[in-house]
């Protein structure tokens, strides 16, 4: 069954696990989430749950979205995101999610929006080859060849310079290392995309074997 929780990326560290192996682990954040909607096949055409995450304040919500998160008797929240394929039936509007949903040795998909890295040549943003370094050389780290001369025009999917990162980045198959249910920690094996404090969605992995 698909499980799925939304947190806050605090930062990276290691521990070490029962055979002595030192492993490095992501430290994701995840406060009881609230369910704030359910949306079943026979009203919308799928199964999901909507999820909220983080309190804030009255002020800074409009009218319809204090009216949203009435319904599920909470407190307007900062990010809403909707986890699918979920059994709907073990779900009520108002029901916390915590972190024991998910148990050690659990596989996951995280999902985030990965560094922003700016406007990046070439070479960084797509792995190309650079030209001879050497005297006389005249072309070091340009793009290539903008391609054939028949069609006069670049095609559109010509690997370019431009803005690299912050782009939404899902890592497969990473191992729960250790559940924290009293100060709300998930610890999962490897690294998740995202700067310190980035919104993480961890779900049940798609793939797992």
């Amino acid at each position: 069954m698909t499980k799925g929780i939304l947190g806050r990326k605090i930062g990276m560290t290691q521990v070490f696990v029962e055979n002595g192996e030192l492993v490095p682990v992501t430290v994701i954040e995840a406060t009881p989430n609230v369910v704030l909607q359910t949306k079943s096949v026979e009203s919308d055409g799928y199964e999901a749950i909507q999820l909220g995450f983080e309190d804030k304040r009255e002020k800074l919500s409009n009218k319809p979205a204090k009216g949203h998160v009435a319904k599920a008797n909470t407190a307007p929240k900062r990010f809403l995101r909707e986890i699918r394929g979920i059994e709907v039936a073990g779900y009520e509007v108002g029901q916390e999610v915590n972190v024991n949903i998910f148990a050690e040795g659990d596989m996951v998909d995280v999902t985030g929006i990965s560094k922003g890295k700016g406007f990046q040549g070439s070479i960084k943003r797509h792995g190309q080859s650079r030209g001879p370094m050497s005297h006389g050389s005249r072309y070091h780290r340009r793009p290539g060849s903008m391609g054939p001369v028949a069609p006069n025009r670049v095609f559109k999917n010509k690997l370019l310079p431009g803005r690299m990162g912050g782009e939404r980045v899902t890592v497969q198959n990473l191992q729960i290392v250790k559940v924290d249910t009293e100060r709300n920690l998930l610890l999962v094996k490897g690294n998740v995309p995202g700067p310190r404090k980035a919104l993480i969605t961890v779900k049940s992995a798609v793939k797992s074997k």
